[in-house]
């Protein structure tokens, strides 16, 4: 006898067509997504797919250049975030937004503060505020949080519980989670998974953004991907597979992208890292580089990438711990200046507030970590500094008016290329690279795994840290894995991005460790 079709309830949200351009590139192209009452849809796609700019279309960030959007079957335009919020559409960011000096029952309240009335006054009504709050709380199994404490007192889960409370008070119907549990413990992140079963009862949809697969399986009705700013594939996650979702993830990688021959050759440990630990951020990090060597470092968001790098080089100053060796001698991170003193150069990810200098020219970006050099006297040579930066342009291919064009003016990649540059000096041994092809096409992106590639094969050790899996997997001679500060994979070269990918979902179905 055929199975019963099984009833399907009307979508609470409804995109269709989302189409989104930025400079003529298109970001997003007839992207599709519905999700009912009560279901938690789990959009999940690797860096640069399109998730965030989807998702700001939908919160009123952005303006959708084509598409349209309904929530309940009504036709939605949101010009702005307030919009989305008054149509019942609200957005729990993966930084917590919360007014640590304020109570709980405060931030709850705080787009819709009740007011008492009187002749010729108005005021807040506290009494009202904490008996909402209260109701909030308990509606949300969470009567332990007392609604007059300061919110900076709470534990991280808490104060993203207060968020959870704050969107509900707003009469949320559309709720998207993005990585919500990225700063937090297990036993935390199932306080969060308890909430989400419970706004399901209440008939809330909810979009939840992760890359962490394990959750994404245990808490998901559906999967939907996005890949290059298009639908890869949507799921029933019960019956799913964790290596069909990957696979629409990644998709096939352009094999002449990462295709670079290098000479193989390896020469002792530049660095060394054993214990590396820093409070809530790295939890007993070890693993080294060797000279002519690229490891690659993967990780996801709120993983530690965002530290690791920073803590070898110094810029965190002296809140680590650990032991670190640079070419075979103890070395302590207290500074940048000491980390560039004993020949460790860095590469931000952030290259527009970190990396350049946009006023200033091609030359002088070049230049700034060792202008000292170019010092004679009381003069700086400059003819000097326009001589080195010639063959750095050269070396590199940087495509440029000259060594005065302003920095501001270069491509992304070109800047990028201007920013590795300047750590070319003989005394650099390692060169620690944040998110290095961030923003750059991929024909600047292949330029620069070329010269990275290059410089490797003269004896630089090459550290690259990112959050583009096939970054890591494609460039990197090994590579290490990073999930809540701890290594859970350590993978030879031509091990496929899924595999790693797999690992910070702690999979064993992938024996990633």
């Amino acid at each position: 006898m055929a199975d019963k079709a099984k009833t399907v309830p009307p979508p609470r949200l409804e995109m269709r067509g989302i189409g989104k351009s930025f400079g003529g590139v298109a970001v997003l192209s007839d992207v599709e997504l519905t999700v009912a009452p009560g279901e938690v849809l789990a959009l999940l796609g690797s860096n640069g797919a399109g998730k965030s700019t989807l998702v700001k279309i939908l919160t009123g960030v952005y303006t959708r250049d084509a598409g349209t959007v309904q929530v309940d079957g009504e036709t939605s335009v949101f010009p702005n975030p307030r919009a989305a919020v008054t149509a019942g559409v609200r957005l729990l960011p993966q930084e917590i937004s919360v007014m640590g000096d304020m109570t709980v029952a405060e931030n709850i309240s705080l787009a819709d503060l009740p007011v008492r009335r009187g002749p010729g006054f108005a005021m807040v009504d506290d009494r009202t505020m904490r008996e909402q709050s209260r109701a909030l709380l308990d509606q949300l199994g969470f009567s332990s949080i007392d609604p007059d404490a300061l919110v900076k007192r709470l534990s991280v889960a808490e104060q993203r519980i207060v968020e959870i409370a704050r969107a509900l008070a707003g009469q949320a119907r559309v709720l998207v989670m993005d990585e919500p549990t990225a700063a937090l413990t297990e036993q935390e992140a199932e306080m969060i998974f308890r909430i989400i079963r419970r706004l399901k009862e209440q008939q809330v949809a909810v979009i939840y953004i992760s890359h962490y697969l394990n959750e994404v399986f245990e808490i998901s009705d559906r999967i939907a991907v996005l890949r290059d700013g298009q639908n890869a594939g949507t799921f029933d996650t019960a019956s799913a597979s964790r290596g069909e979702v990957l696979a629409a993830m990644l998709g096939r990688v352009a094999g002449d992208l990462y295709d670079i021959k290098g000479s193989g050759e390896t020469g002792d440990e530049v660095l060394t890292v054993s214990g590396l630990t820093v409070p809530g951020k790295l939890d007993g990090v070890d693993f080294s580089v060797r000279g002519g060597e690229i490891v690659g470092v993967f990780g996801l968001i709120g993983s530690g990438i965002e530290t690791l790098g920073r803590a070898i080089y110094g810029a965190l100053g002296p809140a680590t711990s650990g032991t670190i060796h640079v070419t075979g001698s103890a070395y302590r991170p207290e500074s940048a200046g000491k980390g560039k003193a004993r020949g460790i150069g860095f590469v931000a990810a952030d290259r527009k507030h970190e990396g350049i200098i946009g006023d200033l020219t091609v030359r002088e970006n070049m230049v700034v970590p060792f202008q000292h050099r170019y010092v004679h006297g009381l003069f700086v040579s400059q003819s000097a500094e326009t001589e080195q930066a010639k063959r750095w342009i050269d070396l590199l291919g940087i495509r440029t008016r000259g060594p005065e064009q302003v920095m501001r003016t270069l491509s992304g990649g070109n800047q990028q290329k201007v920013c590795v540059s300047r750590w070319l000096v003989d005394s650099v041994k390692l060169l620690i690279l944040e998110e290095p092809t961030r923003g750059v096409d991929v024909g600047a992106r292949r330029e620069i795994y070329l010269e990275l590639r290059a410089l490797a094969d003269r004896g630089l050790a090459v550290l690259v840290v990112s959050s583009d899996v096939e970054e890591v997997a494609g460039i990197g001679d090994r590579s290490i894995v990073l999930d809540r500060g701890q290594v859970v994979g350590r993978f030879d070269k031509g091990t496929p991005p899924a595999t790693l990918m797999a690992a910070t979902a702690n999979d064993p179905a992938f024996n990633a460790a």
